[in-house]
């Protein structure tokens, strides 16, 4: 498939930021104030000072968690454990068409949450948008499938499903949803399931998985790189291997950011900390080298819990990487 991609470093693009105040795909409070502790890191001006256009759409309004669990929606209708899995599957549907439109309109999404069961709603979104471009080529007598590369930069694997979960936690499923595995209510808001093929999915930075997760990711046909690998061969073979890996056969490029990836040392104010993750500079080198590419064309970034933070270091770390990511460099 001969892709549309070309290479977009230089150029000035049209921001837009979305907030997910969300945390019911959690186990613990707090992570649904991320995108303001994101926005008071003065994220807007300092993308804009990369020389880009920013259009900031607010927050997507998310219902008060007790009122929904107390809902007579609320309850799971799967086999299995998916807590909140109305709520969540409500607000995701609300991220889906707020990204949709974004991009729609030609814009760059940029996700801020929230826990990473916005994701399902994020990349939802993104298919949604390039199932409609597909429609439209298809109505001019062009017709092709155009397809989703994405790179999961996390800690976990989030492969787990109802039936796998320890927890129940949905944000602990985002990736399996995506790919067409778990409860009919996330894997099909817009319509249609999978979102992307495995083959076109690669994870970065694992190095904390559940047992029946660790072959979930061997069956599924994702690319994996631990933390044994960055060790091994470097961040900048890793991520340029993970770079052609996403892009080889896909028109888009996502990346999904995941703050726990990054050693809790750096990064404090998340959820579900685990030693021994990316350095400040690793997790900075990554995003540069997305950047570099010029092949990405949107992002999220998830998982600030402020309530867990120091002076709001983790806020500020998600808006230098979110910078990088987006061009910032040191000369």
């Amino acid at each position: 498939m001969a892709s549309r991609r070309v290479n977009r470093i230089l150029e000035k693009r049209e921001i837009h930021l979305l907030g997910v105040p969300m945390d019911h795909g959690a186990g613990r409070r707090g992570v649904g104030m991320g995108p303001s502790a994101i926005r008071i890191a003065s994220l807007a001006d300092r993308v804009r000072a990369i020389g880009h256009e920013v259009t900031d759409h607010g927050d997507v309004i998310i219902r008060d968690v007790e009122r929904a669990q107390n809902a007579p929606d609320a309850a799971p209708t799967i086999k299995g454990k998916a807590n909140n899995l109305a709520f969540v599957a409500r607000a995701c549907d609300a991220v889906h068409e707020h990204v949709k439109r974004i991009v729609r309109k030609g814009g760059f999404p940029v996700v801020i949450g929230g826990d990473h069961s916005q994701a399902i709603g994020t990349i939802a979104g993104l298919a949604a948008a390039y199932k409609e471009e597909e429609a439209e080529l298809a109505a001019k007598g062009t017709p092709d499938e155009l397809t989703l590369g994405i790179i999961w930069v996390d800690a976990h694997g989030d492969l787990n499903t109802p039936e796998t979960t320890p927890s129940g936690n949905i944000h602990g499923m985002p990736l399996a949803v995506a790919l067409g595995q778990g409860p009919r209510e996330l894997t099909h808001i817009g319509g249609f399931a999978p979102k992307v093929y495995p083959n076109d999915v690669v994870l970065v930075g694992l190095r904390d998985l559940d047992k029946q997760e660790r072959q979930a990711i061997l069956d599924s046909g994702v690319h994996a790189f631990t933390m044994k690998d960055i060790d091994e061969r470097g961040m900048a073979a890793v991520m340029r291997d993970a770079i052609n890996l996403a892009t080889r056969n896909t028109d888009y490029l996502h990346v999904s950011f995941d703050i726990d990836s990054v050693d809790p040392r750096v990064a404090p104010g998340t959820g579900t900390t685990v030693v021994g993750g990316l350095t400040y500079r690793e997790a900075h080198l990554a995003m540069e080298l997305m950047a570099e590419s010029g092949a990405l064309t949107s992002l999220e970034m998830v998982e600030v819990n402020p309530i867990l933070d120091i002076y709001n270091q983790t806020g500020q770390l998600a808006v230098e990487l979110i910078c990088s990511a987006l061009g910032k460099t040191i000369l």
